[in-house]
């Protein structure tokens, strides 16, 4: 019959019992068994044991490794929290969830190839017909203009009026945002805004700055502050600086810009 541990441990007990020395326990076993004895570290150990008084000689039982909280149940969950709150954090993750750090990053990086970037700044978001038409309206001044070779875009001047608030600038981190692997990049658009605000149009030609103006606070364009007020002061800071006869001007297609008063207007300063 081949013995067995707890064979050698009972072997081990006897000779605790018999008074033995944790020398000649040791030795014992050896002249008889060989190679199958157990080690004196082991008998060692033993003794060790039943010095503090255990007398069992089953093994304890071990819990063991405690299971990996990595399974499908709890990546989903990362998932949807992710899904709800792009710029959820790590610690956020762990309060709602209780994982450990460790096996947030593995979720994050190893199973949901998520990576945290900062959010491009657009000013518009347009739908793609938008976008086409601004497309083609390009294609259709570099052709009007020789691709720009034509000496007559030195006499295109553009302008345009924009509210300029004052505001709390979001941080890079606060910028940052969750992106699966097959997402774009991701932009942003709205920024958070103060009511502090003023209006100011500026104008500029293909040889830079013409001039900016300022409306009086929180008020907005209108026909009259454009032929009365802006238009003017920009046709002259052009005619002063640059000595131009002729004056093309762009601008958008809004209300204040296409009325009869501003037609009127600048047929009456020769400007097209």
């Amino acid at each position: 019959m081949e013995l067995t541990r707890e064979h050698f441990r009972a072997i081990i007990f006897h000779n605790f019992r018999r008074g033995l020395s944790r020398q000649e326990c040791s030795h014992e076993p050896n002249s008889f068994y060989s190679d199958k004895a157990p080690s004196y570290s082991t008998v060692k150990n033993w003794y060790n044991e039943f010095n503090h008084g255990r007398r069992s000689l089953q093994d304890e039982f071990r819990e063991g490794r405690p299971k990996s909280v990595v399974v499908p149940q709890n990546i989903d969950a990362v998932h949807e929290l992710i899904k709800q709150d792009r710029h959820v954090t790590y610690r956020e993750i762990e309060a709602s969830l209780g994982f450990s750090m460790t096996s947030i990053n593995k979720i994050l990086h190893e199973h949901l190839a998520v990576k945290k970037i900062c959010s491009r700044w657009i000013p518009h978001n347009l739908t793609n017909a938008q976008k086409k038409a601004r497309v083609d309206w390009c294609k259709g001044m570099l052709k009007k203009y020789g691709q720009g070779a034509s000496k007559v875009v030195y006499n295109i001047y553009t302008g345009d009026e924009s509210w300029i608030y004052a505001y709390e600038p979001e941080t890079k981190q606060q910028s940052t945002v969750w992106v699966f692997q097959d997402e774009p990049n991701p932009t942003k658009i709205v920024r958070g805004r103060s009511t502090s605000k003023q209006m100011v149009a500026c104008f500029f030609g293909i040889t830079g700055h013409v001039a900016t103006i300022a409306l009086e606070q929180r008020k907005s364009v209108n026909s009259e502050w454009y032929t009365t007020i802006c238009l003017p002061e920009v046709i002259g800071e052009i005619r002063k600086k640059q000595k131009k006869r002729r004056i093309i001007l762009h601008h958008d297609n809004a209300r204040s810009h296409t009325s009869a008063q501003i037609k009127e207007f600048l047929t009456s300063r020769n400007i097209e």
